[in-house]
């Protein structure tokens, strides 16, 4: 059975979440709300949904996602019980009729063969009131390669529309990265354990992008950097043996700009990159930055 986690703290769009959850065409499906001690309670537009779908409601007695995003989040996963599967959907994000049924109509495509699975999505712009075209993805594809699609803008990816195995969660956890920022990232990297990510496209998660929210808020970018510094360091280090050396100089130098837009550069930092330009770099490349830098 799909558990379905929703950490709650807006009640802004709230309703159209639920309201999504109520129109799926299968209901095996059970729904876990965290409240994460919100001045803005729930419980009146609950009741508007009893009986609609099955939910377990828990609020919590203090909050714990304005420090950290992702021990919230595992918190909340903590009120499941015993499905094997988990989508974490965001209070402001929503999801269609069919995104149920279309999980277990694919079930015999990915079982045993990927611990990750995600769905088409679509970003909704609130204060532009606009829809983007919905996100495709290949139906296979290994977690590198989609976060390397993402890296070079090729594709979006956010929490809402993934659905993951427990089982692997419950082995890595969600790294703790400044506002999560790119805790999912990160996570599908490990959650994966080198199996590919398998994608369906016949149904669409809705993930909404406003000003009420992390992804939207123009004020917190330097804790934004701090997490690209953190996650990118991590690629470097784990994952570029998955990418070609041309790929692996673009990480290394959008790492160099974002931590350079955090600090003045330290000789460990060069130090660092110039070990990794050169396990990288064409001659010309090494060149060139000797040039700039040195």
């Amino acid at each position: 059975m799909l558990a379905i986690v929703i950490p709650y703290y807006k009640l802004s769009f709230f309703d159209e979440t639920l309201a999504s959850l109520a129109h799926q065409t299968d209901k095996r499906f059970k729904v876990y709300i965290g409240d994460d001690a919100s001045p803005e309670k729930p419980t009146e537009l609950l009741e508007k949904y009893e009986g609609k779908f099955d939910f377990v409601y828990h609020r919590f007695e203090s909050n714990l996602g304005g420090t950290s995003l992702p021990q919230q989040w595992e918190r909340c996963i903590a009120l499941s019980g015993d499905e094997e599967w988990v989508m974490i959907l965001g209070d402001d994000d929503y999801i269609g009729d069919r995104v149920v049924e279309e999980f277990y109509a694919h079930w015999p495509e990915f079982q045993s063969k990927s611990n990750v699975v995600r769905f088409a999505s679509r970003t909704i712009v609130q204060e532009e009131n606009h829809q983007a075209p919905i996100c495709y993805h290949p139906v296979w594809e290994s977690a590198t390669d989609a976060y390397l699609r993402k890296f070079k803008f090729l594709t979006r990816s956010s929490l809402s529309e993934y659905v993951f195995s427990k089982k692997s969660y419950e082995k890595f956890g969600f790294y703790n990265y400044p506002l999560a920022w790119n805790s999912d990232d990160r996570a599908w990297l490990d959650f994966s354990e080198d199996q590919p990510i398998y994608s369906i496209n016949e149904a669409v998660v809705c993930s909404r992008l406003s000003a009420i929210n992390i992804t939207g808020k123009k004020d917190n970018a330097v804790l934004k950097n701090a997490s690209l510094v953190q996650f990118y360091q991590f690629l470097i280090e784990h994952k570029s043996q998955h990418y070609t050396k041309f790929d692996n100089v673009k990480i290394i130098r959008q790492y160099q700009y974002v931590l350079q837009c955090t600090k003045k550069l330290e000789s460990k930092d060069w130090l660092f990159l110039v070990t990794h330009y050169l396990k990288n770099a064409t001659i010309e490349v090494v060149a060139g930055f000797l040039k700039k830098y040195v």
